[in-house]
């Protein structure tokens, strides 16, 4: 039917008919060609000789990537990615300005590991064997992990003090400590301070320690106040212990996170933290003279390899700063300590390091941790004073962690606390994102409570500081795999003090 109307329009109108045959021909002709071109621009689009070498490029939210190396070792190099990975290379790129007599001529140039760089094939350099890797770069090519834990848990230069603005003063503070807080003679007038936080449980809970190596800001004579508190709790009964020394600012800077307060140490060996303890009984909220040491001991920390959080801070108005670094979420505890003549073993229990730093006056946070089996989910939210910034506009965060890397995190984060004013008796937490939607809810079993002079509320009062303990029942999934669990874990958050 179709090739009769065909015919009869040919003998009919011939010279029309011919031009719409050409006329069709030639759109189907351009759209074939189109097509074609658009497949092989696509095909260009992922030649790695044609983007510089590499089929993925990964950059930061506002440019250059941080911690660079933590991302090639811990992530592009745990076990779900490594074999996936042929090879990887980190560039910057930068501007020089070339100088002459008569003119300024800018010229980007961009920088790389040499090796690296040919082996994603970069053909700007393929072919150049002048080209070869500095003594530095193997710190790229083959990045140490005790070198990537230092990087991550170094200690900060103190920067000047938030100047004087409303809700923000420069008044004698405690140090805060995570978990506890002490006021003694030597800490300058100002909020900064910056600790080691490390616990541990056993997988009863009858057997935690929560410890702390913290220093505030430097004085005139370039020394830094330090403590060191333990918490140390069997089968419900808790006792505290402590020492405080100064530490010569310089030093700590430069060796940290290894440093030495009052005969108390922190080494990092290798991808194991080496803590030594001589500490005294804590009498009447104060620590004994140091040469009595109630507690002796070793307590050694494993850190595996894709159980870190990376550095990461939040920045407020008049410079105000609050920094968090997580180098293990989850690791095996080993040693004992010796108390009053009794030896407390350690081996067998699950251990977590955390590494703060900042200006903590005004400032209050949730947090929480819980570990299971091959996998740890960390939590938590920072409220800044709100002459800085708004509390309300700052994300909460929760991290799922199995044994080969991270599994999924989240920003979109929910921390309820039910209970009466004094302490909560259960905390919720809802967490979702693309590849997660998980809850916790922890029914509270234990709670400290310590004032933080540091820390004040809304009117003006101090703040108390909750360290919680109990048990978490999980349940969720996270990139496709179900997080259904229970298991003992901690939390901490704040209350307004009695005035």
């Amino acid at each position: 039917m179709i090739f009769r109307v065909v015919l009869r329009s040919l003998a009919t109108r011939p010279l029309r008919t011919a031009v719409l045959a050409a006329g069709f021909g030639l759109a189907i002709a351009v759209m074939a060609e189109l097509l074609g071109v658009g497949e092989v621009i696509l095909e260009q689009a992922h030649s790695p000789a044609l983007r510089g070498g590499g089929d993925i490029v990964i950059g930061g939210t506002f440019g250059s990537v941080d911690n660079a190396r933590f991302i090639l070792s811990n992530v592009m190099g745990s076990e779900p990615l490594r074999s996936r990975v042929a090879a990887a290379s980190p560039s910057r790129r930068g501007n020089l300005y070339l100088i002459t007599s008569h003119d300024r001529v800018p010229v980007t140039v961009r920088a790389g590991i040499p090796t690296l760089e040919k082996a994603v094939g970069d053909p700007e350099v393929a072919g150049m064997r002048a080209w070869v890797d500095a003594p530095g770069d193997t710190r790229w090519s083959a990045p140490d992990q005790s070198d990537i834990l230092r990087a991550m848990d170094r200690f900060h230069p103190v920067p000047p003090p938030p100047p004087v603005a409303s809700g923000f003063n420069r008044t004698p503070a405690a140090p805060v400590v995570s978990g506890f807080s002490r006021t003694f003679d030597g800490f300058s007038r100002n909020s900064w301070a910056e600790w080691l936080y490390f616990n541990g449980r056993s997988p009863d809970g009858q057997v935690r320690f929560y410890l702390t190596f913290l220093t505030g800001s430097p004085d005139a004579n370039r020394r830094r106040p330090a403590l060191v508190r333990l918490q140390l709790d069997r089968a419900g009964r808790s006792t505290n212990y402590s020492a405080s020394d100064t530490i010569d600012d310089g030093a700590l800077l430069q060796h940290a996170p290894d440093l030495e307060i009052g005969g108390n140490r922190v080494q990092l060996e290798g991808s194991r933290y080496h803590v030594t303890l001589a500490l005294s009984r804590e009498r009447s909220g104060r620590a004994a003279p140091s040469r009595t040491a109630d507690v002796r001991g070793e307590i050694m920390l494993d850190a595996p390899r894709g159980r870190s959080l990376p550095p990461a801070a939040i920045q407020g108005a008049h410079g105000w700063v609050s920094g968090y670094v997580a180098p293990v979420l989850s690791g095996a505890v080993h040693g004992s300590v010796t108390v009053d003549g009794e030896r407390v073993a350690f081996d067998g229990l699950v251990g977590y390091h955390d590494h703060n730093w900042g200006f903590w006056e005004g400032v209050r946070w949730q947090w929480g941790q819980v570990a299971h089996g091959d996998m740890s989910i960390l939590f938590g939210r920072v409220f800044p004073p709100p002459s800085v910034a708004d509390p309300d506009r700052v994300p909460g965060f929760l991290g799922v962690l199995g044994p080969e890397g991270p599994i999924a995190f989240s920003t979109s984060v929910d921390i309820q606390e039910q209970g009466d004013p004094a302490a909560p008796r259960t905390i919720t937490i809802r967490a979702t994102g693309e590849q997660l939607d998980v809850r916790l809810a922890l029914s509270v079993e234990e709670s400290v409570r310590t004032r933080m002079t540091l820390t004040q509320s809304s009117t003006g009062t101090a703040m108390d500081f909750l360290q919680l303990g109990g048990v978490y029942q999980v349940s969720g999934d996270a990139a496709g795999r179900d997080i259904t669990f229970t298991a003992r874990g901690s939390a901490e958050t704040f209350r307004p003090g009695a005035p």
